[in-house]
């Protein structure tokens, strides 16, 4: 049997950080992962551009049920230090909107950072390996894996959630966390599409593929500003992403079309101006004129010429525009989710060193744990910044 010191579970972004800092200690490591390559999420990342960390990064960004838990490992490695690997390499980036730092070439560039990272004589890879028992002993852990057994005096836990299953995601994090004992925040898809009733379905069928900004709120006041997407299943886009992290099943969200916009003092402009204009024209010049017709259909909004709106008639136009209440039906779940909602209970976990309170040696990193960012490199940024902290400390 043959012994390391650390046997990281998970070759993904928290795992292979993890290796490599252990490594770069004279940890003798063993990375296995049931994929046949590296960072398999990475790839697909922010349309294979990978969307690797932002400029700007607090705990607030992560959606976690104790919000000071990220603090710590946020704080010993930030973006900025992962921005300084990024930029070591050579690796072209680019800003984009809301401080979001992209690859220019590919998400390739960011996996093959890590594997050098991880290029040392104590590191070392199985890739297509699945892990089949774990066994604790009064001083190590022995897994046994497809072909042999091996034992270790720290394990990491870097399986990741249940998103993107064509990926590879299994539970088996989960199953390691109920086996010795840790408690779990229940799962559930987050960063995921909203599927809407089939008559809401049907109303907006026609409307796949527009896009407009808007700003939702959740039933808790939870706000996001960003574009609204029309798919053939509902709503997606970066804003219903956001607030599906935060959206309870059964809840409405409160969408503002025209967030930027007083809906009442400009219809009374426009009437003014052009009063006998109808109001289906009129609003055609603000929003997508197939989305007017749509709401004229639905019964929501009742064409005329402008000049026939009264004042009431006017107030509650603009109500409605800047408060379309629409209630989801559910998500897309984890088959489209780029994250997943909670995990192992970060209260079993220390922040600073990602090591279980009950089961010293054992470690989680990364999204296995209930702690998931927002859209715009955030995960990626908690995968770095708890991969690091564990490899100081396995």
């Amino acid at each position: 049997m043959k012994q390391y010191d650390v046997v990281i579970i998970g070759a993904g972004a928290a795992g292979l950080m993890c290796a490599a800092q252990a490594g770069k200690r004279g940890r003798n490591v063993l990375v296995v992962d049931n994929g046949k390559k590296p960072g398999r999420k990475i790839l697909i990342s922010g349309g294979g551009r990978c969307n690797f960390t932002n400029y700007d990064v607090s705990a607030a960004n992560f959606v976690c049920r104790n919000k000071h838990f990220p603090k710590s490992a946020l704080a010993q490695y930030s973006q900025w230090d992962f921005f300084s690997m990024v930029n070591e390499y050579g690796i072209a980036w680019e800003e984009r909107e809301h401080g979001q730092l992209f690859c220019i070439d590919s998400a390739k560039d960011i996996v093959e950072m890590l594997l050098k990272e991880c290029d040392l004589p104590t590191v070392e890879h199985r890739y297509c390996c699945d892990v089949h028992d774990i066994e604790k002993t009064e001083d190590s852990f022995i897994l046994k894996l497809d072909t042999d057994t091996v034992s270790c005096q720290s394990l990491v836990v870097a399986t990741g959630g249940l998103s993107m299953p064509k990926l590879g995601a299994t539970p088996l994090g989960y199953q390691i966390a109920e086996q010795f004992g840790l408690a779990r925040i229940p799962t559930t898809a987050g960063l995921v599409p909203f599927t809407l009733h089939d008559k809401d379905k049907t109303a907006f069928a026609d409307l796949s593929g527009i896009a407009i900004p808007v700003t939702i709120t959740t039933e808790s006041g939870v706000l996001f500003k960003e574009n609204l997407l029309f798919t053939h299943r509902g709503l997606s886009g970066p804003v219903v992403l956001q607030v599906s992290s935060y959206w309870t099943p059964g809840e409405k969200v409160n969408v503002n079309l025209l967030p930027d916009l007083d809906v009442v003092e400009t219809i009374k402009a426009m009437r003014d101006k052009h009063p006998a204009q109808s109001l289906k024209n009129s609003l055609a010049r603000l929003l997508p004129k197939r989305l007017v017709e749509a709401m004229i259909e639905r019964g929501d909004i009742h064409d005329k010429p402008l000049k026939q709106l009264n004042p009431r008639d006017i107030t509650a136009l603009g109500d409605y525009l800047h408060q379309w209440h629409i209630a989801p039906n559910g998500t897309e779940g984890y088959r489209t989710a780029e994250v997943t909602l909670g995990g192992v209970d970060t209260d079993e976990l220390s922040s600073k060193t990602m090591e279980t309170k009950k089961v010293p040696g054992l470690y989680f990193v990364g999204e296995v744990m209930d702690v998931s960012g927002w859209l715009g490199g955030y995960n990626f940024q908690w995968a770095w910044s708890s991969g690091w902290v564990a490899g100081q400390h396995v």
